[in-house]
Formats: C-alpha cells, sequence, structure tokens
C-alpha cells in the first residue's frame, strides 16, 4: 500500500502554504458540519481496513517466507517488500492518522518528530510500493517473453531489491525535513489547533514545485508507463499469438494459469493509476493552480474523498494477490494459519519459476510454449 506523499496531511495544507498567507493568521473551522462527519467516518473505515488487512494479511505472508526458504522466488521476494511497505504504514502509521484525521479532527499532539517520521515513512511506502510494482512487471516481461533466457540470479535480485528501497529513501527526504507543525485559530469559535504537514517557505515554492514535478516523473508516470509497456507486450504474446504444433492438456493448463496472473496484474495496475492518478491530479492543482481551489468545506471534504482512494491501494493490491492462489488447497489449510499462508505463497505470482531458469512445462523442452 502506498500512501500520500509530498506531505499533504489534509487540503489545509493548502491553506497554510498559499503564497501570501499568513500562518498566524485566523481560519475558518472546516471540521464543522455533515459532510466532514461523513468523510471522517470513510476515512476511518479506511484506516481500519489498512491496518487489518495489510497489517494482519501481510505480516503472515512475511512470516511464511522467513520460515520457508523455497518460498523465496523472485517475484515473492518482491512481492515482501511490498508487503513490508505496507505493514510498516498499517502498524506505524495508520494509528496516528486515525487519531490526527478522526479523533483530533486534524489536530497534531505527538510533537515535531513523530510528525516528520511518519510523514517520511507513508512517502517511502508509497515510492516502495511502486518500484515493486514497476520490478514484477519488468521479471514477468522477460520471463514470458523470453523464456529461453537465465533467469536473475539471487546476487542480482538482492540488487533489484536494494534499489527499490535505496531511491525513496533518499527522494523522500525532504518529505521530513520540510514537516512542519503549526498551530492557527478558528475564527469561529476561537479554538486552536495543530496541524502536522509540509510547509515549504514562500520563496522556496519554486525548489518545491521541481522536487515534485520531478517525483511525480519518476515515481509516477515513469513506472506506470514502462508497467504499461510491460503487460500490453505480455498480454499481446499470451492472448495473440499463435503457438505452433500441438498442445498438450498440461500446456494449456500452465498457459491459462499464467493468463489469470497477468490479468490480476493488469487489474493491479489499473487499481494503482484509479487510486493514485486523482491524488496527484489535486496535487498538481493545488501547487500550480491553486486558485481553481476553494477554500470551502466542500474541498476539504473532497480531499478527504481523494486521501480514502489513494490510502486504499494497498488494501487492493493484497486481495488481488491473494486471488491468484488456489482456493481449494486454501480451504484445506484453513484451520492452520501458518499453513495458510505457506500454501498462499506457493501459488504466487510467479508460479513455477526458478531463479535460473524459465517455468518449464515438462522435462523434454516443451517450455517454449509458453512464449
Amino acid at each position: 500500500m502506498g500512501d500520500s506523499s509530498n506531505g499533504s496531511w489534509a487540503l489545509t495544507d493548502y491553506f497554510l502554504a498559499t503564497d501570501g498567507l499568513d500562518y498566524e493568521d485566523e481560519i475558518p473551522d472546516t471540521t464543522q458540519g455533515l459532510a466532514f462527519f461523513v468523510a471522517t467516518i470513510i476515512i476511518a473505515v479506511v484506516l481500519v481496513c489498512i491496518m487489518l488487512v495489510c497489517g494482519v494479511g501481510n505480516c503472515l505472508f512475511i512470516a511464511s517466507l522467513a520460515r520457508y526458504k523455497q518460498l523465496r522466488n523472485l517475484t515473492n521476494l518482491l512481492i515482501a517488500n511490498l508487503a513490508v511497505s505496507d505493514v510498516l504504514v498499517a502498524i506505524v502509521c495508520c494509528p496516528f492518522l486515525l487519531d490526527y484525521y478522526v479523533v483530533k479532527k486534524l489536530s497534531w499532539d505527538h510533537g515535531l518528530l513523530l510528525c516528520a517520521a511518519t510523514n517520511y515513512l507513508r512517502t517511502v511506502s508509497l515510492y516502495v510500493s511502486t518500484n515493486a510494482l514497476l520490478a514484477i512487471a519488468v521479471d514477468r516481461y522477460m520471463a514470458i517473453l523470453y523464456p529461453l533466457r537465465p533467469r536473475m540470479k539471487y546476487q542480482t535480485a538482492y540488487y533489484v531489491i536494494l534499489t527499490v528501497w535505496i531511491v525513496p529513501i533518499f527522494i523522500s527526504i525532504p518529505s521530513a525535513y520540510m514537516a512542519s507543525e503549526t498551530t492557527y485559530s478558528h475564527t469561529d469559535n476561537g479554538t486552536f489547533k495543530t496541524f502536522c504537514a509540509q510547509i515549504w517557505p514562500v520563496d522556496q515554492q519554486v525548489y518545491y514545485r521541481s522536487y515534485f514535478l520531478l517525483t511525480f516523473i519518476l515515481e509516477f508516470i515513469g513506472p506506470v508507463t514502462i508497467m504499461t509497456i510491460c503487460y500490453t507486450h505480455i498480454s499481446k504474446e499470451l492472448w495473440f499469438k499463435d503457438v505452433p504444433g500441438f498442445q498438450t492438456e498440461q500446456i494449456r493448463q500452465k498457459v491459462q494459469k499464467r493468463r489469470r496472473t497477468v490479468v490480476v496484474l493488469i487489474l493491479v495496475l489499473v487499481a494503482y493509476i484509479l487510486c493514485w492518478a486523482p491524488y496527484y491530479s489535486f496535487a498538481l492543482l493545488r501547487d500550480f493552480y491553486p486558485t481553481i481551489i476553494s477554500r470551502d468545506r466542500n474541498s476539504l471534504v473532497a480531499f478527504y474523498i481523494i486521501e480514502c482512494i489513494a490510502m486504499s491501494n494497498g488494501v487492493i493490491n493484497t486481495l488481488c494477490f491473494m486471488s491468484v492462489r488456489n482456493n481449494k488447497r486454501l480451504k484445506k489449510a484453513g484451520k492452520f494459519p501458518l499453513k495458510l499462508v505457506t500454501f498462499v505463497a506457493t501459488r504466487s505470482v510467479d508460479e513455477g519459476d526458478t531463479r535460473t531458469s524459465s517455468l518449464r512445462v515438462t522435462e523434454d523442452g516443451e517450455h517454449a510454449w509458453l512464449r
């Protein structure tokens, strides 16, 4: 699961960061009314789902990989990185977000250090998820279009995984460095609240916009473009390419399994785009066309909905990856949670792949059918 990047804890970040707005000015209380109450309920449900689905489910998956070495193929390891980033957000960030959004109604009471750390971790999680999905797409592309080539060695795979984490760790530093606690008063009732948000000085807006465009291209436009190209070629290979010769039932079953896996991966990509495109669109409007975004309660509610859609991507990913498993075997293992996850992992999207060769149907070279 990814979470909001570039420090937008709430639409009120826009109020605080807009050119010409004095941070000490009073801001109307946008946390009152039925619309805000409904939005609060929605985001509470989303956060609880993240903690349950992403937290518990991914912890079991990670535990199964730690216990059973035979499950540690490349795709499972990449999915595990996705799971780790989801677990960190579900366990570390979500409780604070629940308190900030729902309990305190946009008031942060946990100090600047936790504000910066939580903001930073959410951004890293988003970019790790993006990079892991990109690596999975490229791995599937190489395995299906070039099945006779040697698969990636473990040493190379570890370098890939290291890159999946190193890049987000460094490019997310500004989200922590610019995190700030900003206290303001409401004009309506004279109460005070404290925002936890990225606050870039007005004289550094050019740097912020450059940074946003860099991350937008590097961690959204670029990966989405590459993944789309990969899955387009994979789809042509599996659905529209004529396979010469005689096909055994075993070969047909293997091809069908790969098709189902690719369908799920395409759904994961579509879900990623649908979840994060609204958020990035809102961020573009906020940062480059701020006058378009009105300063009323409806804008805050709209942001809450966008935030919920983006944050729900981790839950969707978890459920999609679970859907490619064998349901019959899951039912047999239902009374044994750890064994259940073992069966889940053995039906990963890389089913049957080894670390040194492509997926083979038989021992006599019929693996060429999977091209």
